[in-house]
């Protein structure tokens, strides 16, 4: 069994799998999630896996805690919270933040931790939930050499490539650029397959020649014959998540300065597209919106 005592905090779409993985693995996991049967899900089949009852109690029983929310702000409760892992977890622990978070608050709890002796990395992820249950995801990492050493045989479970970034904080710059170029790419090939479906083209012949020319994009090869030809309109990520990522990388532009105006205009075209819609829309629904609006389904033609 791997040395290190690995805790867990986050079990959604992501979380799940990545815990399960580790308890594979052999390591002795400690698991919390809000939703308790969620918890007690990822439990049930392992013997090297207990659930917690607080961030402060996984922390108690770990050495190495991973987190997988929605954004900074829960990060920053649960690691600093009055029942947080930072009452928990002892000097020489570490916190190891997978979620897609703002890097300001990243380096602010970071700060934190080291007055208690806890480093951290920031290790957001690419590879939607299918990198996750297929334990492919990417990394993208930010903190001290050492740290990440000491956390890359973990992330080399639940992973395919490792990229260091940089310094605390920088993982999470990367993951708010990544996000932001994928959603401009999205809108692009939406509008690039509405416009050939008016014009007699079928969507699904464009997919299969986008994908096998320079317009090919990850989002074309993941998201159109998957949920949008078949009218699925299912992708488990939430339009609110990728608001949320589009909008760290147009503060990190404000605040240096940036005249980025494509990313502006991407930024301000999601934000009226989600303004329609319900809080917990999936992704899909941008694309679903954008035929609306067009008054063009992505469907088969023959």
């Amino acid at each position: 069994m791997p040395g290190e005592r690995i805790g867990f905090i986050g079990l959604g779409v992501m979380g799940a799998p990545l815990a399960g993985h580790l308890a594979k693995a052999g390591y002795q996991v400690t698991v919390y999630d809000l939703d308790p049967v969620a918890a007690a899900r990822i439990a049930a089949p392992y013997n090297n896996v207990a659930v917690a009852a607080s961030p402060k109690a996984v922390g108690a029983a770990s050495d190495i805690v991973i987190t997988m929310l929605p954004s900074g702000r829960e990060v920053s409760a649960v690691a600093l919270g009055a029942e947080g892992v930072v009452q928990g977890l002892k000097p020489g622990g570490l916190l190891l933040d997978t979620s897609s978070a703002e890097p300001w608050h990243t380096k602010a709890v970071a700060a934190r931790l080291a007055l208690a002796g806890i480093a951290m990395v920031d290790a957001p992820v690419s590879g939607a939930e299918a990198g996750a249950k297929a334990a492919e995801l990417v990394f993208m990492v930010g903190g001290a050499e050492a740290d990440i050493a000491r956390v890359r045989p973990i992330l080399e479970i639940l992973g395919k490539q490792i990229f260091h970034l940089g310094p605390v904080g920088s993982g999470h710059v990367m993951k708010a650029i990544n996000n932001l170029i994928t959603a401009v790419t999205l809108m692009a090939t939406t509008e690039g397959l509405i416009a050939g479906t008016k014009l007699g083209l079928d969507p699904t012949i464009m997919n299969d020649v986008l994908d096998a020319s320079t317009g090919g994009s990850w989002v074309g090869r993941t998201q159109f014959r998957q949920r949008i030809f078949n009218r699925a309109f299912d992708d488990q990520f939430k339009l609110a998540l990728m608001m949320k990522d589009i909008n760290i990388a147009g503060r990190l532009a404000e605040d240096a300065a940036l005249d980025l105006p494509l990313s502006r205009m991407a930024q301000e075209l999601w934000a009226v597209i989600q303004a329609g819609l319900p809080a917990d829309a999936s992704l899909s629904e941008l694309v679903r919106t954008m035929e609306q609006r067009s008054g063009v389904e992505l469907s088969p033609k023959w």
